[in-house]
């Protein structure tokens, strides 16, 4: 068997999960790695050995691994900045990619990742996980039999307490803090954002059309800093005014008529959730309680309960889930965020292998990272309408409809 050789650029906690899974796939060889910081490229070295025996080639230049002939593919899990500049000079060189995700910091960022597949015609995927994940599968495949309806308006946050991680940035060298120290913006949007979008057939047959975004006052990072002045790391952060306001709301008009709302709100205590929610004229999906209710029903929730540890679902809409869910194994489950990690990785790798059409594409990458340079200036203009662009100049009116996996048939 043919193996795929890969290499991996960047390994903050995010990538080392992610080569732990890739090491576990008979198909694949990682041949190279790349950080910025030596000891991180070290430390890549040592798993890859530890796991399969061979010490990787590498480097602190991304270039070199991209330029080295090493690599038919590679997995970008570097900071935020540098994600499209590295996809870009990737398939530039005819290397596939898996981009990690992230918003964009301009419009022209965006048209870069565009323009550079359509010149090169690479396998490119935008690796949101949050689109392989059960719930939001579930919630898919049953919008996708008409069982909720017309959809009308779909609405998740990204809701998760990052305060210790944002005030750890130094020491960590994590580049969240560079980014709530200096912008105010919907700076994390895909993970509520793309599951919607594939309901909503975005960039396959619908667009979405314009976006407005406000923020709220940025209280939550100072309190938390304050609150900790004597224990610190960072004394640097004591009394610094942080850009990112603690709660972003942005509302997203689609060409079709509908909505869809997205929140960030990271830096005021809570528990995770991105309350993903789905609306439409006979029924809704609300992922916080794993439940659904139709029209006509009692006003209680009808509950899509998990049974046992591996998550199978005692309920009738189970059976429509795609086949990589219906047979996952308990270590593709345990290998991160509850096995939608391993259903990715595992698609990726399966339609490089294949020739088939990557299910988040570059299209989907534009207008989902294109969200944040764009909320940014909303918040500027307080609030003011701004354009979305059209990354598929015109074809996504006849780009056929095409979910992130097949899903089965629903029985009654």
């Amino acid at each position: 068997m043919k193996k795929i050789k890969f290499g991996i650029i960047g390994f903050g906690c995010r990538s080392y999960g992610m080569t732990e899974i890739l090491l576990g796939f008979d198909d694949i060889e990682i041949t190279a790695v790349c950080d910025k910081y030596e000891d991180r490229v070290e430390n890549a070295q040592k798993l890859v050995k530890e796991k399969k025996g061979n010490v990787p080639f590498g480097t602190c230049d991304y270039k070199e691994l991209l330029t080295s002939g090493l690599c038919e593919a590679v997995y970008i899990a570097t900071d935020w900045e540098m994600h499209s500049p590295i996809a870009c000079f990737a398939m530039e060189q005819g290397v596939s990619v898996a981009m990690e995700v992230g918003g964009a910091y301009t419009v022209e960022e965006c048209w870069s990742l565009v323009d550079t597949w359509e010149k090169t015609r690479v396998p490119f995927m935008f690796m949101e996980n949050c689109c392989y994940n059960r719930d939001e599968l579930l919630a898919t495949a049953i919008a996708r039999k008409g069982l909720f309806g017309r959809i009308v308006h779909l609405s998740g946050a990204y809701a998760h307490d990052l305060r210790t991680e944002v005030t750890g940035g130094k020491e960590n060298r994590h580049y969240r803090l560079r980014n709530y120290l200096a912008r105010n913006c919907e700076n994390y949007p895909t993970h509520e954002l793309g599951p919607m979008a594939k309901i909503l057939d975005i960039n396959r047959g619908n667009r979405m059309v314009s976006l407005v975004s406000v923020a709220s006052k940025s209280f939550g990072m100072e309190q938390f800093v304050e609150d900790r002045r004597d224990t610190i790391v960072n004394k640097d952060l004591i009394g610094v005014d942080f850009a990112q306001g603690d709660i972003v709301n942005t509302i997203i008009t689609c060409e079709n008529g509908e909505t869809m709302t997205l929140k960030l709100d990271t830096s005021l205590p809570r528990s995770y959730s991105r309350e993903f929610c789905v609306r439409g004229t006979k029924g809704l999906y609300e992922q916080d309680i794993n439940g659904v209710y139709f029209d006509g029903q009692p006003e209680f929730w009808t509950r899509l309960e998990y049974i046992d540890k591996y998550r199978d679902t005692a309920n009738k809409y189970s059976s429509m889930l795609p086949n990589a869910w219906q047979e996952i194994t308990k270590e593709a489950l345990e290998a991160g965020h509850g096995g939608m990690d391993y259903v990715e990785l595992r698609d990726f790798v399966d339609r490089l292998k294949s020739g088939e059409e990557m299910m988040c594409d570059v299209y989907d990458a534009a207008a989902w990272m294109v969200i944040t340079a764009l909320s940014e200036k909303s918040i500027k203009e307080g609030g003011a309408p701004q354009q979305i662009p059209d990354f598929t100049r015109g074809a996504y009116k006849t780009r056929p409809s095409a979910d992130v996996l097949t899903f089965n048939e629903y029985k009654e």
